[in-house]
């Protein structure tokens, strides 16, 4: 696999947060192809917007005339969209603006099957180069005890005999896995041969646990592409309210820590001229093994802006800082250097 450093995360046209009218949709998704030097890499899945984010990224493909194999696509399986029978949807409420369908998770054989098969119909004559089975932590949560957490695998497992057989009759290339749980991942990466994998919320400039960090080496030296996603902690990293999807509020113990945090990393930032996001887009990329992040906005003009901030120039004196404040736990000029060195070393070849 050969991917971009940055590939276009699609919750956004998903509506998350907010709703997004049709014509802003549209100029990210052009702005994502002029921008992109080879074919536009897009990250999608079921669960966004229940299906209003594949939806819409195929719509705007087709109103751009784009040829099908100019485009990317990673879909994200193991949500299926149903009727909406409530005032708001029942998964993740109170994240997701104006839809009109709801989402159950669906992981099986034939869940997986019906879950591709239904992501294709909504993007339109696209089809998505690159599957998964999305959120398996989330299901494995649903375990009342031991014996119905090995069901619950076996369900996974099955799911990913789907897609083998999709791969065997060539109506996908690539194999992986999506999930915030990155212990999840591990566990799937020992049964299942993986070609990619996408950690979220897990291997950040917040946090970045030893256990996970000799995990990505474990894959890079296995040959499996690694994208790092959700950098900035549901925008929180950058000032926003939402910490992993949920509201955060000073006042509880977890709360006063990150907000804690945040002022201190502020702080740092405001001393060297630095931006919070290009800070954590550069560190979650620069994690030994990660080869790609996935940035998503809600804004056509951020597209640019987002594939900047790993291009930004920050001096070795802002590292040094953050990790004299206890901010970060890595020598990160040294992952610099391997970084830098990996990207040469690709080019030449």
């Amino acid at each position: 696999m050969k991917l971009p450093e940055v590939i276009f995360g699609t919750s956004g046209l998903g509506n998350l947060f907010v709703a997004l009218p049709e014509e802003e949709k549209l100029n990210i998704v052009n702005e994502c192809i002029q921008l992109s030097k080879g074919r536009a890499v897009f990250d999608s899945a079921g669960k966004y917007g229940a299906g209003l984010a594949l939806e819409a990224l195929g719509k705007c493909l087709k109103q751009l005339n784009i040829p099908t194999d100019q485009v990317i696509i990673s879909n994200k399986l193991g949500w299926i969209r149903t009727e909406l029978k409530t005032e708001e949807p029942t998964f993740e409420s109170g994240i997701w603006r104006d839809l009109k369908h709801d989402a159950v998770q669906q992981i099986s054989y034939d869940g997986i099957i019906e879950c591709f098969e239904q992501g294709n119909e909504l993007l339109n004559g696209y089809t998505p180069q690159m599957v998964s089975v999305h959120d398996p932590d989330e299901y494995m949560a649903l375990a009342k005890d031991e014996k119905d957490a090995d069901r619950l695998y076996n369900d996974i497992l099955d799911g990913y005999e789907a897609l083998f057989d999709l791969k065997q009759e060539g109506k996908v290339q690539a194999i992986g896995v999506g999930s915030k749980d990155w212990r999840v991942i591990k566990r799937i990466a020992a049964d299942v041969h993986l070609d990619w994998i996408m950690i979220a919320n897990s291997m950040t400039i917040k946090t970045h646990p030893q256990e996970l960090l000799d995990f990505i080496m474990e894959m890079k030296k296995e040959g499996v592409y690694v994208i790092n996603s959700a950098v900035f902690h549901s925008g929180f990293l950058v000032g926003g309210d939402y910490f992993d999807y949920k509201v955060t509020n000073p006042g509880t113990p977890h709360g006063d820590e990150l907000f804690q945090w945040r002022e201190i990393f502020f702080e740092i930032c405001r001393e060297f001229k630095v931006k919070p996001a290009e800070a954590c887009a550069q560190f979650a990329l620069r994690v030994p093994g990660v080869k790609s992040i996935a940035l998503n906005t809600t804004h056509a003009y951020r597209v640019k802006e987002n594939i900047g901030l790993i291009q930004v120039n920050i001096p070795a004196q802002f590292w040094q800082a953050l990790k004299s404040r206890n901010l970060i736990a890595v020598d990160y000029e040294q992952w610099g250097i391997e970084h830098n060195s990996y990207l040469q070393f690709t080019r030449e070849i």
